[in-house]
Parts: C-alpha cells; sequence; structure tokens
C-alpha cells in the first residue's frame, strides 16, 4: 500500500521525512505567504488554468450533455497535467543531490495546517475583541456562504464547520495521497479539490460542466474524510472539556445528514466533543435552506468554543504527524 516509502533519493532523503519535515516547517512557519507575493502560488496556477478550460468548453448555448463531457474533459486535462508534472519533481528528487528542495517547497506550499489555524483564529479574535460585524468579515475568508446573516452564534459554528471540513481536504487528504503515490498524488488531489471548488456547484452553470469534477472529488475524499473524523476522536481524548465517546457517536450517527457524502464526518465528530450542533437551517437573502443538524448540542456556539475546537484541531494534526511518523518507521524496519 504505501508502496511509493520505499524510495529514497540520490541526496538519501525518504520522502516521508521529507513529508514530517514539511508538517513541523508549515506548523511553525505557515504556507510562506511571503514567497507568493513575488510568485504565484500552485493552486493560483492551477485556477487561472481551470478558468481557462471553463471560458473556452462551459459556454450556456450549449446542451447540458455537450458541457458534461467538456467538463469531464478538463478533468482529463487537468489530473494529466498534475501528474505529469507530480512525476517531473519526483524525478528531480531522486536525481539530483538538491531535488529534495524543490519538492520540500511544494510540499509546505500545499499543507494547510498554519493557515487553516490562523484564518480561523482570526475569527474568534474578532468577535472576542471587535463584535459580530468584524467576525462576519473575519469569517467570510473561510466559508463560501454570505456571512451577513449570520448572527454570533452563526459566525462561531459556521468557523468551526470550516475548521473540520478544511482539516479533512487540507491536511489529511493531501498527507494521505501524498503517502500513497508520492508527488503526482498530492498534486492531482489537490488539482481535483480546486475543480471542485470552482466548478463543482449544482447550479445552472456548473451542474453538468462540473458533474465529473464534483464526483471525483467526492471519491478521493472518501478514506481521508473518514480518516480525519475519527483524528478529532482520538484527539478528544486529551482535549479539555471534550467527550471522544460522544465526538465518535454524533460523527457515526450524524455524518449521512450532511449534503456532501465527507464533510459530515469530520464535521460530526467536532460537533460530539463538544456538545455542539453544526450546520442546520441557513438564511439568505430570499430564503431559507432547511439543512438538518449535525451534533445533539447547543446552536450557540460562541468564541470559546473556536479556541477549543483550535486546541482539538492542533492535537489532531500532530496526531496526523505522528500516523507518518509510525508509517515511515514500519516502511524502514521493512526495508
Amino acid at each position: 500500500m504505501f508502496t511509493f516509502g520505499v524510495l529514497q533519493s540520490s541526496s538519501g532523503f525518504d520522502p516521508l521525512v521529507l513529508l514530517l519535515l514539511a508538517l513541523v516547517l508549515d506548523a511553525a512557519v505557515g504556507s510562506m505567504g511571503f514567497v507568493f507575493k513575488v510568485l504565484a502560488h500552485p493552486v493560483v496556477i492551477v485556477g487561472r488554468l481551470i478558468s481557462w478550460f471553463d471560458h473556452k468548453l462551459n459556454r450556456p448555448e450549449r446542451s447540458q450533455t455537450d458541457r458534461a463531457v467538456r467538463g469531464a474533459i478538463t478533468v482529463i486535462c487537468m489530473v494529466g497535467l498534475g501528474g505529469a508534472a507530480g512525476l517531473g519533481i519526483q524525478w528531480l528528487t531522486f536525481n539530483h543531490d538538491f531535488g529534495w528542495a524543490v519538492e520540500l517547497f511544494l510540499l509546505i506550499s500545499l499543507l494547510a495546517q498554519r493557515e487553516l489555524y490562523t484564518a480561523v483564529r482570526r475569527v474568534a479574535l474578532a468577535l472576542q475583541q471587535d463584535g459580530l460585524d468584524a467576525g462576519r468579515t473575519a469569517v467570510a475568508h473561510i466559508v463560501g456562504r454570505d456571512p451577513a446573516y449570520l448572527d454570533k452564534h452563526g459566525v462561531a459554528r459556521a468557523s468551526i464547520e470550516s475548521l473540520a471540513e478544511n482539516f479533512s481536504d487540507g491536511v489529511v487528504a493531501p498527507v494521505f495521497w501524498y503517502v500513497l503515490f508520492g508527488v503526482p498524488g498530492l498534486l492531482i488531489y489537490k488539482i481535483v479539490n480546486t475543480l471542485d471548488s470552482m466548478i463543482g456547484y449544482r447550479n445552472d452553470k456548473y451542474r453538468a460542466f462540473g458533474f465529473v469534477a464534483a464526483k471525483l472529488d467526492d471519491i478521493l475524499n472518501l478514506i481521508p474524510a473518514r480518516l480525519a473524523g475519527l483524528l478529532i476522536v482520538f484527539a478528544a481524548t486529551v482535549a479539555p472539556r471534550a467527550n471522544p465517546w460522544r465526538s465518535f457517536k454524533t460523527m457515526w450517527r450524524d455524518a449521512s445528514k450532511h449534503k456532501s457524502p465527507n464533510a459530515g464526518w469530520p464535521e460530526g465528530a467536532m460537533a460530539g466533543a463538544f456538545d455542539i450542533s453544526l450546520a442546520g437551517p441557513r438564511k439568505y437573502s430570499q430564503h431559507t435552506q432547511n439543512d438538518p443538524w449535525i451534533g445533539g448540542g447547543t446552536a450557540k456556539a460562541t468564541a470559546q468554543d473556536i479556541d477549543r475546537a483550535l486546541y482539538l484541531y492542533i492535537v489532531a494534526c500532530l496526531m496526523n504527524g505522528l500516523i507518518v511518523g509510525v508509517v515511515s518507521i514500519f516502511r524502514f524496519s521493512l526495508g
């Protein structure tokens, strides 16, 4: 299963050691935002390519079937480019003394541990120090919906939901696919995830064109999302005022209530850990979307609940890194 982990570069760097180093550096200093003030971030480059395909192929005068086929072609082309780029970077690592530095740079830039923590912590601080309007402004950076109709509890819930879901998408899943398939696996996952975030909507414009992207993203997140939920459950064993048994029960019971086949797992685990309710009805300018609640506790989440969730998130990230370390040791013992 972990075939990629048996390889080593000519410089002696094991890929799993690179991954551990990237996790540590990302946690310590973040995703090198100062670098990407000069250079285009890899996800930005991917987004530009997706936008080009969208503009060229997803035209409203075409039939739904035609747009679906063209959307599938977009996915195939983007995945092919990602796989080829990943193989090229991997070749550098294994054939040049300092090729590993390129791979390490890419790993750090595509992990989101520190970046996610900082964004969610900013919401808690805004609510605590500057009130509801500041909280809405801060949470708008991490959620896709308009926060104008959220009260302070809604802002807190939205940030906790985003923390749980992005722990899966931005931390666990990239690590999972890198451990299995190296840089090609990591790049393909990030490309598919970006495709889903840009064209995977269920509206008139993207329902057909983004169908393949959305379904492929669901498939690639099936295992990571459940692993993320379990990591949150285990983290609840050491987080203050968290209940691991309730976390597991809520995850198991309520995960299927989410409209996504994957997001409900980490969200359910997080809701159960602190006996709060997430998701639920969402108010928009012209309608209310009556989604079911995930969790059986209070819906009146607060900034303090965000802080508790962040502590749990840190522990879960440490456990995720520990798994990588165990896999590395196991691989070394076999090799």
